[in-house]
């Protein structure tokens, strides 16, 4: 029997916590009733990858070709010392800048930290958490772990566990892979004591699935409104075109919530891309804007998880 015909195609069914939703809130998405009636939630997630790449320095078979920001490849089996140096220049300057721009508009982030990164800067793990922000976990390492084999996975969920409650004294509530793997969600759920995960992309407000028999939080991230677009040819050049893309999608998501259905802006940014001098000014129009309306909840994941789970839902 040819295994072309439709009904082929439907013997093998996946199994139900991972069948996909294309509907979601469907036409009338629910009130989130955020804080003070806030009419958007804006949430900055700042990622602290520089350590954690790929390089052969990590025993990685090739060297990182993804956001390096100068456009170079991978490379096989040697490491490439100009792209190490762009994460390092994250590590170094770029996420200083950052701190001290949130620090100035007075606005708490979610820090998404690749562990090996922080454990090669511990001071910067440190003053985040002084200065008020959470530390997410984004992993063990900073790569792609589509194809890593299940117990190696959970043995990096175990290592990147241990290491924030080693370097901040408290465990990370929240995660986020970047590029997870089909067994990443259950191997979270199965881990236990997260509250949410951020590895969608698919919503504008948190939502609830069933994973392994458990009731598990995804508050949606964003590759959209996210700095990546400095990387390549094809997005942003300038500070201006960062601001104008982040300022417009701002204006009509908050429109949107005057109009009775406010939503969350996940805003992502990386300590090597917009903390560049040339870039972070627009991350500074764009904080001057927001600051300019009222109705505006700025908030970590952990807020937005405790405030889902405060209302019931």
């Amino acid at each position: 029997m040819s295994a072309t015909r439709p009904e082929a195609a439907t013997e093998i069914m996946p199994d139900p916590m991972e069948r996909r939703d294309l509907v979601g809130y469907g036409e009338h998405p629910p009130d989130p009733c955020w804080p003070g009636g806030a009419r958007i939630a804006v949430n900055f997630n700042l990622n602290v990858e520089g350590g954690g790449e790929s390089t052969p320095y990590n025993g990685d078979p090739v060297s990182e070709g993804m956001l390096n920001d100068i456009g170079v490849p991978t490379r096989q089996g040697r490491r490439d010392p100009l792209v190490e140096s762009v994460f390092e220049y994250g590590s170094r300057r770029g996420a200083w800048r950052l701190l001290d721009i949130f620090r100035e508009f007075g606005v708490m982030v979610s820090v998404l930290g690749v562990v090996r990164a922080l454990e090669q800067n511990p001071a910067l793990a440190r003053a985040c958490v002084a200065r008020g922000h959470e530390i997410v976990s984004h992993g063990w390492r900073w790569i792609d772990y589509v194809e890593v084999p299940e117990d190696v996975e959970r043995e990096h969920i175990r290592l990147a566990v241990a290491g924030i409650e080693r370097l901040t004294g408290e465990r990370p509530l929240g995660w986020m892979t970047g590029r997870p793997g089909p067994n990443t969600r259950r191997l979270l759920v199965e881990e236990g004591g997260f509250l949410y995960d951020r590895d969608s992309l698919a919503d504008e407000l948190p939502y609830r699935l069933r994973v392994a028999g458990r009731d598990h939080l995804v508050i949606p991230y964003s590759y959209e409104a996210n700095d990546n677009r400095f990387d390549g040819n094809n997005g942003f050049s300038t500070a201006d075109d960062f601001f104008t893309y982040m300022r417009d999608a701002f204006d009509l998501l908050i429109r949107e919530g005057e109009a009775g259905s406010p939503k969350l802006l996940s805003i992502g940014l990386h300590d090597r891309l917009i903390g560049r001098p040339g870039r972070a000014p627009g991350l500074i129009r764009l904080l001057e804007h927001m600051r300019r309306h009222e109705g505006v909840w700025f908030c970590r994941g952990i807020d937005i998880a405790r405030h889902w789970a405060a209302l019931g839902r």
